[in-house]
């Protein structure tokens, strides 16, 4: 996909009002000032969340990304695939250079792939399907896979592309040939082909990017030359910062008033449309949210009416709509959109009645993202809605990166945790596998522990079954079974809100015609656009 390259009328002038500098020069770089939740984690193998998805899309190429304003998915490194049973074979460009000048050829493919699936983190589940990958020569390579896989291509925007040659020459301590897999090396410094390059990373503090000059893809002149990623600013500083004109996007974590108040300042508010929700988890391996009845008298109290009024920032934008399922509106298997969930206090009574333990017994630990204020609301929300039924709870504050530790074991998991989880190829099954597959629990997308022998057939029947119609009826039937069991309070489909400053354009977060159907793809720099004195 070839992007065009467009001039300004006007040299782009202006300089970082991060930096300071002893005098500007005659055309000052253009640099895209925001941030995101810590931890940004560089290493593409480990790549899960936003920010990491933010760096990877933009450091590291695909073979294929989504089409901008439609469904499906267009080539990139690679020009064209084909499918014959379950082996997939791609057609490579053949004049994409990594950011170190090597070429990339179908054994950095290859080795992209082995190397996820060795190091077993991040989104490497995605990969469990392949059998083998093959280089058949320098510009085709060939998957092929255990079993049909449905969503094989919409995994692919997944499978960053690494540099052999590079890592390769940098592998750190380990055992085998292939010691730690360039994990040391890659944890500070990028061997990707993307169109920007790293140039300092520290992963609580800031990444900062410069505009790959040698990009195989035409960058417009009006993309940022620098863009500084910084992580865990405070709500109060963010909006200073506009404010002031010292920073142009937001993260999506900013509460509703915030946003409100930087819209009414004149700050752009730009919009991704979700394809995940805002989910409410229950430990179920953890008394005595191991009792569905106990679990269904919880999601049943919950007041969804309420939740959707919290996150209102003004009469036209919201940062979620009111949920009707597991399963996002609009995507395969959902429920019809008017079907919405609410509180219902006499249900959730007769459930805690068939539940084990007695409600004077509960003291259910909620815990609450410290990154993601607005979460904290929800926690006062869900213990005021428990006490009605005579529910004990108390509220805790986990900063991210403890709370991705103690989810890796159930014992250390909270009763309750409060997530942002997506479909992070745009398919639902990479929404929901990673979720609630048996096998895929002690990630931070799973502290529920969800062992549940229909729910894992369902999921494994909409990753195999190959048909449209046949992955619907699966999807729908998974999305029943979870209303059922409630390992989840499904509080409402999720919109992100960014504010922005009016410095930077951002189409694929303001035209719907441009946007992409996953979460993140919104912020590629290279579609970005910088104004005069930015």
């Amino acid at each position: 996909m070839k992007i065009l390259a467009r001039t300004l009328t006007a040299a782009l002038l202006g300089a970082s009002t991060l930096t300071l500098a002893a005098a500007a020069p005659a055309l000052a770089e253009t640099v895209l000032r925001l941030d995101e939740v810590a931890v940004g984690e560089l290493d593409p193998g480990k790549a899960s969340d936003y920010a990491d998805s933010i760096l990877m899309f933009n450091v590291y190429d695909t073979l294929v990304i989504p089409a901008q304003g439609a469904p499906g998915h267009v080539p990139h490194l690679a020009e064209s695939w084909s499918a014959d049973g379950e082996t997939f074979t791609f057609k490579l460009r053949d004049d994409v250079k990594f950011q170190s000048g090597n070429p990339m050829t179908a054994e950095d493919v290859v080795f992209s792939l082995e190397r996820m699936q060795a190091l077993g983190q991040g989104l490497s589940y995605l990969f469990n399907v392949v059998e083998k990958a093959e280089a058949i020569d320098d510009t085709t390579v060939a998957f092929t896979l255990k079993e049909p896989y449905a969503p094989f291509i919409a995994s692919m925007v997944r499978l960053p592309i690494v540099d052999k040659k590079l890592v390769m020459e940098n592998l750190g301590d380990g055992d085998g040939e292939m010691k730690d897999w360039g994990q040391a090396f890659l944890s500070g410094n990028s061997a990707g082909s993307g169109a920007y390059t790293v140039s300092s990373h520290n992963p609580q503090q800031e990444t900062v990017m410069q505009k790959n000059a040698d990009y195989f893809l035409d960058i417009p002149d009006a993309a940022p030359d620098t863009v500084r990623l910084r992580y865990g600013l405070e709500p109060a500083t963010v909006r200073t910062l506009i404010s002031q004109g010292e920073h142009d996007i937001s993260s999506q974590w900013l509460p509703p008033e915030v946003l409100k108040a930087l819209a009414d300042d004149g700050a752009q508010l730009l919009t991704e449309s979700g394809t995940g929700g805002f989910y409410v988890k229950m430990n179920t391996k953890k008394p005595p949210l191991d009792d569905p009845e106990c679990r269904l008298a919880l999601s049943k109290a919950f007041d969804y009416v309420s939740a959707i009024k919290m996150i209102a920032v003004t009469p036209d934008v919201s940062q979620g709509s009111p949920a009707t399922g597991a399963i996002p509106v609009g995507m395969l298997g959902a429920n019809p959109s008017d079907d919405i969930l609410t509180s219902d206090m006499d249900a959730a009574k007769k459930h805690l009645d068939s539940c084990e333990m007695a409600p004077e017994d509960f003291n259910l630990e909620i815990s609450w993202i410290a990154e993601v204020p607005l979460e904290e609301r929800f926690a006062l929300l869900m213990q005021a809605n428990f006490a009605q039924l005579g529910v004990k709870s108390e509220i805790k504050k986990m900063p991210w990166a403890l709370f991705a530790e103690q989810v890796s074991k159930p014992e250390n998991t909270p009763h309750i945790s409060q997530l942002f989880v997506n479909a992070v190829t745009g398919d639902p099954d990479t929404l929901l596998y990673g979720m609630y597959f048996s096998d895929a629990a002690g990630t931070w997308q799973s502290p529920e522990y969800l062992d549940d022998a229909e729910v894992d057939e369902l999921l494994t029947q909409g990753r195999t079954t190959t048909d449209e119609a046949g992955r619907a009826e699966a999807y729908k039937k998974l999305n029943a079974r979870l209303m059922e069991i409630a390992p989840t309070i499904y509080g409402y489909d999720r919109q992100s809100v960014f504010a922005a400053s009016d410095r930077v354009k951002v189409p694929a977060l303001s035209d719907p015609s441009k946007a992409f159907g996953l979460d993140g793809m919104g912020f590629t720099f290279r579609l970005m656009e910088m104004q005069e004195g930015s």
